[in-house]
């Protein structure tokens, strides 16, 4: 078996087709099949089942695979690393983030790092926290750029503090409390909200506050975009608590009113300490680069990883 092969399945098995893994590897779908069937034959085993409607790997293709992602992805470190110790920096960066990062403006730092590094290419995606922090642990992103709630800690990943704020109430122009000075969670007790899904970093923030105080509260909606969650607030159906940096970009017809006992949120980023990347390395100094708003890199500093969760 050779490398090729060995790419041509990791390909199937992320595209779950043999016609968009073809176009994925910029070959024929004839000449990727053949080369499957060829492997297959040596092997001795099947990895795929092939259906009119779908591709599905095998027992034995789930163990070929996670070798073959092994290797597939030694070959590209390998070449990475040679062209960083020529002083190029290349390679495909793959980068999640939550969508409320404020830390940091994104484009800015990807604009940056492509800038200073022009041979490399940036892959963005988009989630929250804890997924997140999962696929960087398992090598399914380089970096992730998250926000958690101050209590949290990154888990299983090293990470850097970026920035650490508190979260304000966001009410409709004409809300009852608008023009509040400050107010305390209990002063929502009544009102309906709209947040983050249940379950994520996001909503975890709010629902420990609003718990430590022995306060009630009725999310009746949910959204992953704090756009929308926004929107629900200018249209006075809802009210909703977001990070300052947040909220400060806000739309009209909405107030921001601080709050006496709310969460504070911290923003990391994150990244996998067992990787020897060096574009992820160079990732890590743009941003400490942006963030302090000059154009000279300094020394990184370094971090452990934290725990893994038990």
């Amino acid at each position: 078996m050779d490398l090729q092969q060995m790419r041509y399945v990791v390909a199937v098995a992320e595209e779950s087709s043999f016609t968009r893994a073809a176009e994925k590897s910029f070959v024929t779908q004839s000449a990727l099949s053949h080369q499957i069937a060829a492997l297959e034959r040596e092997i001795g085993h099947q990895l795929f089942v092939r259906t009119s409607r779908a591709v599905r790997l095998t027992e034995p293709g789930e163990a070929f695979l996670a070798h073959a992602r092994i290797a597939v992805r030694a070959s590209s470190d390998a070449r990475e690393a040679a062209s960083a110790a020529a002083g190029n920096i290349t390679g495909t960066l793959r980068l999640g983030v939550i969508p409320t990062v404020t830390a940091v403006y994104v484009p800015a730092v990807i604009a940056r790092f492509r800038s200073l590094h022009p041979r490399t290419r940036v892959e963005l995606v988009v989630g929250n926290s804890d997924s997140l922090m999962s696929d960087v642990r398992a090598g399914r992103l380089d970096a992730a750029l998250l926000g958690l709630r101050a209590e949290v800690e990154p888990r299983g990943v090293a990470a850097r503090e970026l920035a650490r704020e508190k979260l304000v109430a966001v009410v409709p122009g004409d809300h009852r409390l608008a023009n509040r000075r400050s107010i305390g969670l209990s002063d929502l007790a009544d009102e309906v909200f709209a947040d983050f899904p249940a379950g994520t970093s996001g909503r975890a923030q709010s629902d420990a506050a609003f718990a430590g105080a022995d306060v009630r509260r009725d999310v009746a909606f949910e959204a992953d975009s704090a756009e929308l969650i926004l929107g629900l607030v200018a249209a006075g159906l809802a009210v909703t608590l977001l990070a300052t940096g947040v909220a400060d970009g806000s739309r009209g017809g909405v107030r921001i009113v601080p709050l006496r006992d709310g969460p504070s949120r911290v923003e990391y980023l994150a990244w996998d300490e067992r990787s020897t990347r060096a574009v992820t390395r160079a990732f890590r100094e743009v941003v400490d680069e942006v963030r302090r708003g000059n154009t000279e890199a300094g020394p990184e500093e370094s971090s452990e990883p934290a725990p893994s969760a038990s």
